[in-house]
């Protein structure tokens, strides 16, 4: 039976489609549409290239999204932006920090700080070192600019797939003041409030922005065995505030400085059961039920008998001059200081048993950057040039903590007598019940790492004649990062030595127990796995190392942009990005000489198992090549632009979790190529706007022999977090109600085919493919002073999962974050 749930994608299609052919009808034969409007495309101005222009004039593919779009759509956060752009994909994992960009399939997986973004975060010229740092309240926005593909010559190292491109509102000389209120279901609940206008005459002028958002948890939560007392996760509430001065001493020299502070007390995120497998049982034996059998996602109930408070501190500085020389040559500085730190506490089992678990006081990033840029453009004759320079100060303080709880011991008793017994442990390792895992032992590591780094770049572009321009780009990187690792077991690994120490024994203990002699190989090797893991070795008592990377790498950009009529420009373009190489911050173990690479599979019982001292990943490269149109119809009222692209990565930087561990593995090739659509409409009825687009992309592993654990499906599959197809369409309306009063309303929709969310490629994991729609309607007053609009997120209710993963010592059992559910609510705004 056909059914709206069932086909939402093929509603989706079909309209993208019929308002393309509709765009077209109308470049035909309604050009006086505009000019009834007064709406053109000559105001959606961009600096993807550092500087202000036309967004139909610079040859990269950009969705640009306006101050009113972002808030007709309710963009708080870089999360928002998925549902506004084709090919790009933000999800979120364990906590909030964990939130990873990916744009055309191209990302990094954000569990492991060590690594750096593929996907640039940019907030007002300040580039932030990890998407989880950027993620936050962005506040009032001018627009958000999203650049597909590598952007390494303008933004620097980290941007191989692409940039977000943040800007703020800015201070004005105009005295203004607005308030917001929003309340809706799930306790949504959220204020602010921003003033704005003159200090000293027309040449200081400020503006402060104060925010708070709150509202319950997205999932019910069972505690099992305790001591977590909270019933709800994935609440939010978050509080904000900005402050910035604008100064204009004379008509050449502007500086904003801006100040912001945030900070988040949240409980989040746990992951609910998606697929149960046979520990499920023993897991319910043990915690009265605490767990999903058979598992039931999108009841939205989840299991956790330990705390997952969340805090997240973000605070900074930034200074931007802009000074304007003789001969038309402008200076600009950047100037920037921020600090960003989280604490996190984890059920890390995501049950009701106490199985594993992380305190806040033991798993806690913190970062603190320094970075200066100066750019000096201008124009002489058919050539405009920039120059500049950039420094990077940054510095990384981990601590890692992996901690046994009260039902270890029985559990794995359990896991390795088919549930027949609870107390197989203290015969075999010789030690009294509760000794071998004392509970609140585990690992305890941290790690201090520092990166400097600067760069030279360029980028010119020159007119050879009217119509075509050669733009050519160049940035040399110089990167040296250090890292001290200091390991250490809380506890000193008792339980893994015992199992080591008693490994040939073990045979003639479980005889005398009784138990046949054809499950002795299993026993013993299943408790080399659970009892021995990398994060409970005795190998990395007070193991202390250091290492060092020192890098230099090229970057650039060629293009060429012809332009065949006023409302026509082709172009063709080449770049090359890339990834700063890094550390893995986790244990890695080898057999044989520590320096060598870390084998796909390790016995801990060999007798040449060592710690593996070089815990480094090489730089992540690519090769993109890029042939564009950009048209504007209908006196410039209609945009319909088309790229395809082909973009080779080579040592692309995967980072995946075999249920203990994080691994990183270069991979020597991965290919990204397909097409990208996009459209801008201010139609002919007044009032009436239409953004959106459409993105294919073929986005796959090379052909290659993995040599790592979970690597076996990936070799020439689909990557993970990779639809073929996505698609975005927004539509606003806006008509007078009277000559007092008007109406607005807004729907967007993101529509992404199916695509596995595992980066092991799991078939548990798949996602199959889904629409978002958001929706929002609202009476003002013609001037904008006021407005209450009513609104909804996820209108259906689509159920979908954001990351899939291996539970945690719980092999055939899959775990997964959900998608948000659908909320709704309304919001009064007020202007003065």
């Amino acid at each position: 039976m056909w059914s709206l749930r069932g086909n939402r994608q093929a509603i989706a299609a079909c309209a993208v489609v019929s308002l393309l052919w509709g765009g077209a009808a109308a470049a035909q034969g309604e050009d006086q549409g505009s000019a009834a409007s007064g709406r053109t495309l000559d105001e959606v101005l961009v600096t993807a290239q550092k500087r202000e222009q036309n967004v139909q004039d610079v040859p990269i593919v950009i969705t640009a999204i306006s101050g009113q779009l972002l808030q007709d759509t309710g963009v708080r956060d870089i999360k928002d932006l998925t549902v506004l752009t084709p090919g790009l994909i933000v999800t979120s994992t364990a906590n909030e920090s964990s939130t990873t960009a990916r744009i055309r399939g191209i990302g990094t997986v954000g569990d492991n700080i060590g690594l750096e973004s593929s996907v640039g975060v940019v907030i007002d010229e300040v580039y932030r070192p990890r998407n989880g740092v950027g993620f936050g309240d962005l506040g009032e926005l001018e627009r958000i600019e999203v650049l597909k593909g590598p952007q390494g010559t303008l933004f620097g190292k980290n941007t191989s797939a692409g940039v977000i491109n943040v800007k703020t509102a800015a201070p004005k000389f105009d005295v203004g003041a607005s308030a917001e209120l929003t309340a809706g279901d799930y306790g949504v609940l959220e204020q602010s409030l921003s003033l704005t206008g003159p200090l000293v005459g027309e040449q200081l002028a400020g503006r402060i922005f104060f925010a708070h958002r709150e509202h319950d948890g997205f999932l019910d939560v069972g505690n099992g065995i305790g001591p977590r007392g909270a019933t709800e996760d994935v609440d939010r509430d978050v509080n904000t505030a900005r402050g910035q001065l604008l100064w204009r001493p004379n008509d050449t020299v502007e500086a904003r400085l801006i100040a912001d502070w945030s900070e988040r007390n949240e409980r989040c995120c746990l992951g609910v059961q998606y697929v149960t497998g046979a520990t499920g049982a023993v897991v319910s034996a043990l915690s009265g039920g605490a767990i999903a059998v058979p598992a039931d996602p999108f009841s939205r109930r989840a299991y956790a008998n330990r705390d997952t408070n969340q805090d997240i501190r973000d605070r900074g500085v930034s200074l931007q001059l802009d000074w304007d020389l003789a001969g038309g040559t402008t200076l600009t500085s950047v100037s920037a200081w921020r600090h960003w730190d989280m604490e996190i506490g984890q059920d890390s089992d995501f049950s009701g048993a106490g199985i594993l678990y992380r305190d806040a006081s033991g798993y806690a990033n913190t970062f603190e950057t320094l970075t200066q840029e100066l750019r000096l453009t201008g124009q002489h004759g058919r050539l405009n040039w920039l120059v500049g320079a950039f420094y990077s100060d940054e510095d990384l303080d981990s601590i890692n903590s992996l901690k046994y709880d009260s039902q270890f011991e029985p559990y794995v008793s359990l896991l390795l007598t088919g549930g027949a017994s609870t107390a197989l442990l203290s015969p075999l390792l010789g030690r009294a019940p509760g000794t071998s895992y004392t509970p609140g032992s585990g690992s305890y590591d941290t790690y201090a790492q520092s990166s400097k780094s600067w760069a030279l770049f360029a980028n010119n572009s020159f007119a050879i004649t009217d119509q075509l321009e050669f733009t050519l780009g160049v940035r040399y990187t110089d990167e040296e990062k250090k890292l001290t690792s200091n390991y250490d077991n809380i506890g000193d690994g008792v339980g893994c030595a015992a199992v080591r120490a008693r490994a040939p024994i073990m045979p003639l203990i479980l005889g005398a127990a009784g138990i046949p002699a054809a499950s002795h190989a299993a026993i013993i090797a299943g408790l080399g796995s659970l009892g021995c893991p990398n994060f409970s070795d005795p190998l990395y008592n007070d193991f202390t190392h250091s290492q060092k990377i020192d890098e230099g790498e090229w970057s650039g950009t060629a293009k060429l942009a012809y332009r065949f009529t006023d409302d026509v420009m082709g172009y063709a373009s080449y770049a090359r990005g890339y990834k700063a190489s890094g550390f893995n911050l986790d244990r890695e173990r080898t057999i044989g000489d520590p320096a060598d690479p870390p084998p796909v599979t390790l016995n801990p019982y060999d007798p040449d198992v060592a710690v593996h001292t070089d815990t480094s990943f090489a730089p992540e490269e690519v090769d993109s090549w890029e042939l564009g149109l950009k048209t504007t119809w209908a006196g410039k009222s209609l945009a319909l632009n088309a790229a395809a692209f082909y973009q080779e990565y080579t040592g692309f930087q995967l980072n995946t979790f075999t249920g203990t561990v994080f691994v990183v593995a270069s991979i020597p090739e991965v290919t990204s190529q397909g097409v990208d659509f996009d459209f801008t409409w201010y139609t002919p009825l007044e009032g009436l706007n239409f953004q959106g687009g459409v993105t294919y992309a073929k986005t796959e592993y090379g052909h290659f022999t993995p040599d790592f654990a979970n690597g076996q499906r990936l070799p020439g599959a689909q990557m993970s977090f990779a639809p073929e197809w996505s698609g975005s369409l927004a539509a606003t309306f806006e008509r007078a109600l009277s000559p007092r009063l008007k109406w607005r309303m807004n729907v967007g929709a993101k529509y992404m085919s199916d695509f596995n969310t595992g980066s092991d490629l799991n078939p548990t994991k798949e996602q199959d493919a889904f629409t978002l729609v958001d929706a929002r309607i609202g009476i003002g007053s013609q001037d904008d002073r006021w407005a209450l609009e009513l609104w909804s997120r996820n209108v259906f209710d689509e159920e979908y999962i954001q990351v899939g993963f291996d539970a945690t010592l719980q092999p055939g059992t899959t775990d997964a974050f959900l998608g948000d559910p659908r909320t709704w609510g309304a919001t009064f705004r007020l202007k003065f």
